[in-house]
Formats: C-alpha cells, sequence, structure tokens
C-alpha cells in the first residue's frame, strides 16, 4: 500500500505518545501520510467543521477537557454551543484530541492508536 494511491492524513503532535504511535504503526505498514502539524498550524473553524463532519461524532468528542485552557474557557457549562467549542479548538489547538487520521476508509480518533489499523487494512 502507498501513498500515491492511498491519500493518509494525520493531525499530529508530536509531543503526543498516541499521536507517535500511530504515525509508527502506518509508517510500520508502509503508508507515508501528510502529517498535519495542527499545533504549528491551527486548523480554523471551518477546516474542523469540515473534520469533525468527516469523523460523524459530536464536537465534544474530539476535544481534550483536561486541558487547563478547558476549564479557563468554561467549556463544560451548560449552554456552550458546538460553534463556540470550534471557535475554542480554533483559538487553542491544545484542546483537539489527536490523533486524527484520514483515509478513503474514512475518519477516526485514533486513541488508542492501533485503531489506525480498522482505516488501513482491507
Amino acid at each position: 500500500m502507498s501513498t500515491s494511491t492511498t491519500p493518509v492524513t494525520i493531525y499530529h503532535n508530536a509531543r503526543c505518545s498516541n499521536s507517535r504511535g500511530a504515525l509508527a504503526l502506518l509508517r510500520e505498514h508502509g503508508i507515508e501520510p501528510q502529517i498535519v502539524d495542527y499545533i504549528a498550524e491551527p486548523l480554523n473553524a471551518a477546516q474542523l467543521t469540515a473534520l469533525i463532519r468527516q469523523l460523524g461524532v459530536p464536537v465534544r468528542d474530539v476535544m481534550r477537557a483536561k486541558e487547563a485552557v478547558y476549564q479557563e474557557l468554561d467549556l463544560g457549562a451548560e449552554g456552550v454551543s458546538d460553534a463556540q467549542c470550534i471557535d475554542a479548538i480554533a483559538a487553542h489547538p491544545v484542546l483537539l484530541n489527536r490523533p486524527i487520521v484520514v483515509t478513503p476508509k474514512g475518519a477516526r480518533l485514533c486513541r488508542p492508536p492501533e485503531l489506525v489499523l480498522e482505516l488501513i487494512q482491507p
């Protein structure tokens, strides 16, 4: 399997062991993915909305509720909208859970990293 015929993208944070693990599994299977360092180059609200739509999960499922900024912004409060959450992730990319892997088979939050195998195996 090669990236020329199978485009794969990983939304990656090199400081995250799950993210490093998913990247290693992709490479072990001969896939060199497009790596999006979303910490260095944060996604905007439209990009985040599209990515979350691809995942098919609620916005809060891709948020890191244990991050200090999540508490500081009171994002767990009742009445905080999805749009407000997406704007918060755009402003504070550390709030985005990772790694997110996108393949022709779909998109998935790969926690644990072994979940990436479901996206790359025939």
